[in-house]
């Protein structure tokens, strides 16, 4: 029998992606999906403002010495989300004319979280980056 419980990473991801989504709404982004799934990979966000429509990579990384959020996101990572989104865009024909975008919300806490016990994250030290544009639709990144 599987345990109901998450852990510590599961919490923070979930916490990572609802305080992005919160964010970006108070700057006016209105969500169309969240953990957008293809067979391909995942979009954990993709809102839309004005004639916008972004597709967001969310990362949180409970401890910074081995590496920062953003340093995370690989170009095996952003092929993934560049087909998923081809695949989105395919389905959803109402965006097609819309300029589209690839974000990447990062959060980097600055301490080793504890494992064992309930977290709000709100209330531990982190850095929040915003990366618009932090990569590009490239045939050559995917090779379809």
């Amino acid at each position: 029998m599987k345990s109901t419980v998450k852990s510590v990473r599961q919490q923070l991801g979930e916490w990572a992606e609802q305080t992005a989504l919160d964010w970006l709404e108070q700057k006016g982004y209105i969500l169309i999906s969240t953990n957008y799934h293809t067979r391909f990979g995942e979009i954990d966000l993709i809102v839309q403002k004005d004639n916008e429509l972004i597709f967001v990579e969310v990362k949180a990384r409970a401890k910074t010495e081995y590496g920062h959020a953003a340093e995370v996101i690989t170009l095996a990572k952003q092929r993934k989300i560049i087909k998923t989104a081809l695949i989105f865009l395919q389905d959803h024909a109402d965006f097609q004319d819309f300029y589209y975008r690839f974000d990447a919300i990062c959060f980097d806490f600055h301490k080793e979280i504890a494992k064992n016990v309930q977290h709000d994250f709100s209330k531990i030290p982190y850095d929040l980056q915003w990366i618009e544009n932090a990569f590009t639709l490239d045939a050559d990144l995917i090779n379809l």
